[in-house]
């Protein structure tokens, strides 16, 4: 005669878990939806495109990186990372430099002008997301905080991607 499962059973806990991935990707689709559409206004204001900011902000992070290593990070292939590249270099916020370990390769710094466009873009950011958050209690912000650092790293973990997610003044925007 088959055992009756109990409520709490290995059933039970493999639906709800179902319920949470179905509840989590909702919450996050639409966590994503709404910092894209305010990454668009935040940046327009400034005069590049949302693309150009994350570039921006991955060599402002890095110091120094090649357009491959910047391809990668921004998961975007090497002719159209080129092409951001050539717009940040037009408007004076990254330059071009001769790599002192390989010659053929240009390594991609930020100007003064650069990193002070990402300074100002990311105060903008910060101040947004701290009004966003202000009515939630210490405990709650710093739950919210592990939750989504947590679920960053293994994303970038599983993707192959190195990520920034948890050092203060140092994220990517």
């Amino acid at each position: 005669m088959p055992r009756k499962r109990s409520k709490g059973g290995p059933a039970a806990k493999d639906m709800r878990l179902q319920a949470d991935a179905f509840d989590l990707q909702a919450a996050l689709s639409e966590l994503v939806q709404a910092h894209q559409f305010r990454d668009r206004k935040a940046t327009c204001c400034h005069g590049i495109s949302v693309t150009q900011r994350y570039a921006l902000s991955a060599v402002v992070a890095h110091w120094a990186m090649t357009l491959n290593e910047l391809a990668a990070e921004l998961y975007l292939d090497k002719s159209t990372t080129s092409r951001v590249v050539d717009s940040l270099v037009e408007k004076g916020y990254v330059r071009r430099s001769r790599d002192s370990g390989d010659v053929r390769s240009l390594s991609l710094e930020p100007t003064q002008k650069g990193i002070a466009l990402h300074s100002k873009i990311h105060r903008d950011l910060v101040m947004e997301m701290r009004n966003l958050i202000a009515g939630d209690s210490s405990a709650t912000r710093r739950a919210t905080i592990r939750a989504v650092t947590r679920l960053a790293r293994l994303a970038s973990k599983k993707f192959g991607r190195k990520g920034t997610v948890g050092h203060a003044g140092n994220n990517l925007l």
